[in-house]
């Protein structure tokens, strides 16, 4: 029985690390099996990707010291085409990327700042429209003597966006102003200090969330309001067994909250290993299960398929892209194959 398309991967990679740029896999639907199809490498350095809603256009950061966004026109056969002009972000480094009221937002890990360009009808990006610098640092004195705002996305609701900032301990809340591209602070979430959060990621049921920590291995349980826009820390979980805990040298990546709302799945670099962790039926409380190799090393993007039955672990130093079925009982992935990649830094799907 021959495999049926299952839809398509955009893998983006370091090229000063031997990356060839934003790598188009086809996905199998049966496998989740990843074949390799075409490279744009016109972009230096495509650390992260996202893809817009009817998956037309893809948008990509150039993660160096002058910082930069691009669109591609993502078409039928998968080819990347760039789409307008590569625009400046005012910063340095960006990390992550985000889509909300027709602007796409723009996290600054070496600036420590939000930048936020303008869509067009067509999807092309234009000029910058404004740049919120965050300010602060934390006790870590070679990692947070200033703020790296590492991950910016909108809340299940819409009407907020969310910033994490590595540097300053803490999680930041604005409103964009979808008229002129500014974004006003409305509230700060400071977490425990020296923790590093790193990414976000919220509960299907849009009232709960999960702070992951790089220079900790934990993550914070939240409450999340969205009509008033309050983040509230409840606890944390650890990512690691004892005594691994206390003696690895692990700096977590990505996380991933099960579409059914039962698991919480995290990367772990030089731990090497994807952590697992059920929520209790409250929401509110996380327990490790296990961790599970990631199947190279250095993972720094997990990601879940579309069906929300596979992940995918981007091993930066090994160079592959490692896939995973998921154990619909227990939330434990089991490794199921692997497409040799140079540098891969992020997995997104469309």
């Amino acid at each position: 029985m021959s495999e049926h398309h299952g839809g398509r991967a955009f893998i983006g990679s370091y090229t000063g690390a031997g990356g060839r740029g934003i790598v188009v896999a086809d996905v199998s639907a049966d496998t989740g099996a990843l074949t390799e199809r075409s490279v744009q490498s016109g972009l230096s350095e495509p650390s992260y990707l996202k893809l817009s809603e009817d998956a037309g256009v893809l948008y990509a950061v150039s993660e160096t010291d002058h910082g930069l966004a691009a669109a591609f026109r993502a078409g039928a056969d998968g080819a990347l085409a760039p789409l307008g002009e590569f625009r400046a972000l005012g910063a340095a480094a960006p990390a992550h990327l985000t889509l909300a009221g027709g602007h796409l937002l723009v996290a600054n890990y070496g600036s420590g700042s939000v930048t936020v360009l303008p869509v067009g009808e067509d999807g092309a990006l234009g000029e910058a429209c404004s740049v919120y610098a965050h300010e602060g640092g934390g006790p870590n004195a070679e990692r947070q003597e200033g703020p790296h705002a590492h991950q910016v996305l909108p809340d299940p609701s819409g009407r907020w966006i969310v910033s994490v900032d590595l540097g300053t301990d803490s999680v930041r809340v604005y409103r964009l102003d979808t008229v002129d591209g500014t974004l006003a602070a409305h509230s700060e979430t400071v977490l425990t200090r020296g923790r590093g959060p790193r990414h976000l990621a919220f509960h299907p049921d849009g009232r709960h969330a999960y702070v992951l920590h790089e220079l900790h291995p934990s993550l914070t349980v939240c409450r999340w309001d969205a009509e008033t826009g309050a983040l509230e820390a409840l606890g944390e979980a650890p990512l690691l067994p004892e005594p691994a805990r206390e003696r690895a040298e692990s700096y977590a990546s990505a996380i991933v909250v099960d579409r059914g709302g039962r698991f919480v799945w995290a990367a772990n670099r030089g731990h090497d290993s994807i952590s697992v962790l059920a929520l209790d039926d409250s929401y509110e409380k996380a327990g490790l299960v296990t961790t599970v190799p990631c199947g190279g090393r250095w993972p720094r993007d997990l990601a879940l398929d579309p069906a929300g039955r596979r992940l995918y672990a981007a091993n930066e130093h090994s160079g592959d892209v490692t896939w995973f079925d998921i154990d619909p009982a227990t939330g434990v992935p089991v490794k199921a194959g692997a497409l040799e990649l140079p540098a891969p830094a992020c997995v997104v799907f469309g």
